[in-house]
């Protein structure tokens, strides 16, 4: 079990930190210098969620079906720049899976992005 700002989930610790460490790793190398992150614990119906919220420069819609398909990417030449596989969120969402958990992501291109990990009530 991990606790965290009171919720408890059954599950492999070191797997959740890898794939909640995958999504803040995500939000530091896509938002700018003087930009925000949040991370936030909160409960939505019965359902725990972490979420990861930028200020980045977001994401087109077209792109969001995608993102957690193996080695996608949005642009070639920023994930040079910023370094990466293309594998993290594919990762994540693995995870999350093996947790009975799914990923949520809300992002608006120019107003940043929300990545929430969202867990079965208990």
């Amino acid at each position: 079990m991990l606790g965290a700002c009171g919720f408890k989930l059954r599950g492999s610790a070191e797997e959740l930190r890898s794939a909640f460490s995958n999504l803040i790793n995500n939000a530091v190398r896509y938002t700018p210098a003087g930009g925000d992150i949040r991370l936030s614990w909160k409960q939505d119906g019965d359902n725990p969620v972490f979420a990861v919220t930028d200020s980045g420069e977001g994401i087109a819609p077209q792109h969001l079906p995608h993102l957690t398909e193996r080695f996608y990417r949005i642009d070639t030449a920023r994930s040079r720049d910023t370094g990466g596989t293309g594998l993290g969120l594919s990762i994540v969402k693995h995870i999350l899976l093996r947790h009975d958990a799914r990923l949520g992501i809300d992002s608006e291109l120019g107003n940043g992005s929300t990545f929430r990990c969202i867990f079965p009530a208990a």
